[in-house]
């Protein structure tokens, strides 16, 4: 089976394709093959502005199907970082925190900037992650996994991309950026979300 990523961001598409490979060696399944929008010509611009991670997705995910064949499946993304200190923030603006450039560096220092001299107790957030698929005669069906955990003083780690460095998982006393992606793609976010996901389509057939 295909699946068609609604984004342009290459990380994902690998990403996905390891949690895909995961899945099936842990528990058997489809065979699923993660492809880059590329394969059908590049993602369509989509202006994310639903305000929400599953809307966001949603539109995605139906802009690229629409470039797909009659039985092709697109999958979309939607994901971010949620700090409790900021009412949820960066929330579903996490991949432009820092400025409309989208530069995930510059995004991690504001954040520790913002966070500067707040205390542990107050740094609670979690990554959460929708996945949305849209296929063959307007199906449409979302999964959403989450990880909480708590934001560490400052940014440790060189693993991983985005907030990771700043990110510890609750039972870690260590950064996302500093464990095996093994280990982060069975707690993490997107290694939740997808876990649903392969487990719809293993049922599928």
């Amino acid at each position: 089976m295909k699946l068609y990523l609604a984004s342009a961001n290459p990380h994902k598409a690998l990403e996905l394709q390891a949690l895909s490979d995961a899945s099936r060696a842990g528990a058997g399944g489809p065979v699923i093959e993660v492809l880059s929008a590329a394969a059908v010509g590049g993602m369509p611009s989509v202006l994310e502005d639903t305000g929400t991670f599953v809307g966001n997705a949603r539109k995605k995910a139906v802009a690229l199907r629409e470039l797909l064949p009659a039985d092709g499946w697109a999958l979309a993304d939607d994901s971010g970082l949620c700090v409790a200190e900021l009412g949820g923030a960066p929330g579903v603006e996490s991949a432009y925190f820092a400025g409309p450039q989208g530069d995930p560096r510059a995004n991690l220092e504001k954040l520790a900037k913002v966070m500067a001299g707040v205390p542990p107790a107050r740094r609670v957030a979690e990554f959460v992650c929708v996945l949305f698929l849209a296929g063959p005669g307007g199906q449409q069906v979302h999964f959403e996994g989450r990880c909480p955990g708590r934001l560490a003083l400052e940014p440790r780690g060189a693993g991983g991309f985005g907030y990771d460095p700043l990110f510890i998982p609750d039972g870690f006393t260590v950064t996302m950026a500093q464990v095996p992606p093994e280990v982060k793609n069975r707690v993490g976010h997107r290694g939740r979300a997808w876990a649903e996901c392969f487990g719809w389509l293993a049922a599928r057939g």
